[in-house]
């Protein structure tokens, strides 16, 4: 025989007794630690620029109020007679990273394509290590790889450009005919070009490293969409890869910028020291805000460091403005919400 034991059903419980049960959003353990460490290095960063700003900017006091905005509109360094401007070597600043990204940005989006795009599993790692290899190498090598092997082929690109577009003022070379029987080399060496292409392969894995990332991003769905519709491998490059990586090919080409326009020591080593307003990127002789600071830094009076750091504020201010728009850009690309 058998026997069933029936359990009687539990009381139902009364209003006082059903409540939510109450959830804490608080960490705790591990992930509390996690929190506040995280927190605190965060913080830290904040102070640190800030207090980077600040220190500039109350250096700088003395300069701007002595020189007001003459400051920003003389062109003259010559500190023996009171006379200092930054206009020359904010245009040289900006002259040099301009053309360092001319040849950055198309080698970046190119190579940051094809390592997600079209690079073997088996290589693109190391391709990948290569790049940011690359990112690591020391300011000094590659102004002195520009300064013994790319200087004297940039002299001849540079008569080459002069030649035939000599006709536009920035490839203008003034005093020097371009179709002389010899040609005078040194008219076209320490230019903001050939500085310029120095720092290019300076920025570029730094952008290189932002594009492929975000190219790696792009969902494996609408790619194979793309191609089973019956699109060709660039045409799905084009139709779905790049518009989901433009955040990040802006947001990678201004950290680039961002970068070119504070490059010091390859910038020292190439160019030579001139103030004076030019657009002409191809003519001898220029300078900029970092190669400045470098290069008079050592022997400056107190007044001229704090002229010196005056400059240095400023630039500090600019490539903060940068990076902080290609910072909101790359947070806004379409990794997870933004780019449509």
């Amino acid at each position: 025989m058998s026997t069933t034991t029936i359990t009687p059903a539990p009381e139902p419980l009364s209003g006082e007794d059903v409540r939510p049960r109450k959830l804490s959003r608080r960490a705790t353990g591990a992930d509390a630690v996690f929190a506040h460490g995280a927190r605190a290095v965060g913080a830290s960063v904040l102070v640190i620029t800030g207090g980077v700003g600040v220190f500039l900017a109350w250096q700088a006091y003395p300069t701007l109020q002595r020189y007001g905005w003459s400051f920003f509109t003389e062109s003259a360094w010559e500190p023996d007679q009171d006379v200092i401007g930054i206009a020359a070597v904010l245009v040289g600043t900006i002259s040099v990273a301009l053309v360092a990204m001319f040849f950055a940005f198309p080698t970046s989006v190119l190579m940051a394509l094809y390592i997600s795009e079209y690079a073997p599993a088996r290589i693109k790692s190391t391709l990948v290590s290569l790049i940011d290899l690359m990112a690591a190498v020391p300011s000094i090598v590659y102004g002195l790889w520009g300064f013994f092997l790319i200087m004297p082929h940039a002299a001849e690109l540079a008569l080459w450009l002069h030649k035939h577009l000599g006709w536009i003022p920035i490839f203008d070379v003034r005093g020097t005919d371009p179709d002389a029987a010899t040609w005078d080399t040194t008219r076209y060496v320490a230019s903001a070009f050939c500085a310029g292409i120095a720092v290019a392969m300076m920025v570029m894995p730094m952008a290189c490293a932002v594009m492929r990332q975000v190219f790696s991003q792009t969902p494996p769905g609408e790619k194979e969409a793309a191609l089973a519709l019956g699109a060709t491998r660039w045409g799905m490059i084009t139709a779905v890869v790049l518009p989901f990586g433009r955040g990040g090919i802006i947001g990678g080409t201004m950290l680039g910028l961002g970068r070119a326009l504070g490059e010091t020591i390859a910038v020292v080593l190439i160019i030579s020291p001139a103030f004076e307003i030019k657009p002409n990127i191809l003519e001898v002789g220029t300078s900029t805000v970092s190669a400045l600071i470098a290069g008079r830094f050592g022997e400056a009076s107190p007044a001229q460091l704090s002229a010196l750091l005056a400059a240095g504020f400023v630039l500090f201010m600019i490539t903060l403005v940068i990076n902080t728009l290609a910072a909101v850009i790359v947070n806004r690309s379409r990794s997870g919400e933004g780019v449509d």
